[in-house]
């Protein structure tokens, strides 16, 4: 197929699927999910509660294992029908960002610390790690509070340093969940001005489950999910819609 022999896809998915449990109490999460995310792109997962959105991200972040289908990232193989990867630890640590809805920082660690912390976990030297961290926070403009304590931080600041911390160990591929719920809609713009911004100068891979319409026309791409399908993968985005059933 042509979309698995670009270059530029980071993220490759076909025939991805997810149940929980057995017999009548089968829950299928994902059905059938074949998609394409590439270099540069901000991508938006948007549906309903329950639509598949939260599971899709998680078994692109290698937290849920599918139950059927095939993926790669950034042209290597790392499940089909099991996965092929073993250290999903050190995959999630070197190829994958999270950033949260909530900032979820370490308390006791001042800014910087939190950014450094992933860099350690994934092997870099203190001093190596103290460099980038401080690098990063510049890049995100809250270079100015490296020292500051996650509670001495603004609403504002604090995700700007978890963004930090997701861009720490240069991740092809990022994943943000509900990134702009808790703020306004000024504030949400500006996340969401700095995810592109980082997906253009990093050339990575940006996807983003929301709710929020107010940002849907700063994604280049929005995947519609229903009832766990895929029922539209589109370029235009349309505020306040629903797609119909079985489109796309």
């Amino acid at each position: 197929m042509s979309e698995m022999a670009d270059p530029q896809a980071l993220v490759e998915l076909r025939g991805i699927s997810k149940h929980f449990g057995k017999g009548p109490t089968r829950v299928d999460a994902l059905i059938d999910i074949t998609m394409t995310a590439l270099a540069g792109e901000v991508v938006g997962l948007v549906g309903p509660s329950g639509s598949g959105k939260s599971t899709l991200l998680n078994v692109v972040g290698c937290v849920t294992e599918p139950s059927l289908g095939w993926m790669r990232f950034n042209g290597d193989t790392v499940y089909d029908g099991r996965w092929v990867r073993r250290d999903l630890r050190r995959l999630r640590l070197e190829k994958i960002g999270f950033i949260f809805q909530t900032h979820n920082l370490l308390p006791f660690l001042t800014a910087v610390e939190n950014v450094m912390e992933v860099m350690e976990l994934a092997g870099a030297r203190q001093a190596e790690a103290r460099v980038r961290a401080v690098q990063m926070l510049e890049y995100l403009e809250v270079g100015q509070r490296r020292n500051a304590l996650p509670a001495q931080l603004s609403g504002g600041e604090a995700q700007r340093v978890a963004i930090a911390r997701a861009l720490a160990n240069r991740p092809k591929i990022i994943l943000a969940d509900e990134p702009t719920a808790p703020l306004d809609s000024v504030r949400a713009g500006i996340v969401m001005d700095l995810l592109r911004r980082i997906a253009t100068d990093q050339a990575a891979t940006i996807l983003v489950v929301s709710h929020d319409e107010k940002i849907f026309d700063r994604f280049d791409r929005i995947l519609y999910l229903r009832d766990g399908r895929l029922v539209r993968d589109g370029y235009q985005p349309q505020l306040s819609k629903s797609p119909p059933a079985g489109s796309g």
